[in-house]
């Protein structure tokens, strides 16, 4: 999953595609003049949700960010592409509704490995 993060944040931001994204794509929803910002706000909540989960110290508070987003995403950039990613269509949820899961199953695991105080939010 933080691979996952990993790839989508840094991919994004060396392409420029988090610009395109907030300029081109938030702004036009209504979030003008703040969509640069949230964009970034956004790719940068998941690159360093990477190292916080590698870390093993707050993952309650990043699963519960990232799912956040993830959800907002559904709602504002997937929902009306469907379900499928790829195969009977693209851009659709099933790829979020994933990774939602994974951060629940994050956040719902007892720390049993790990002291107990790590296991904080």
């Amino acid at each position: 999953m933080s691979v996952i993060l990993l790839m989508h944040s840094v991919a994004s931001i060396f392409s420029g595609d988090v610009n395109n994204f907030g300029l081109l794509y938030l702004d036009t929803l209504g979030f003008s003049p703040f969509g640069l910002y949230l964009a970034w706000i956004v790719k940068l909540i998941h690159l360093f949700s990477v190292f916080i989960i590698w870390s093993d110290r707050y993952v309650k508070l990043v699963s519960i960010c990232n799912i956040v987003i993830l959800l907002l995403g559904i709602y504002f950039v997937h929902w009306q592409n469907g379900w499928y990613v790829v195969g009977g269509g693209t851009n659709g949820i099933e790829f979020n509704v994933l990774l939602i899961c994974c951060f629940l199953q994050l956040y719902f695991t007892e720390c049993p490995l790990r002291q107990k105080e790590n296991c904080r939010l």
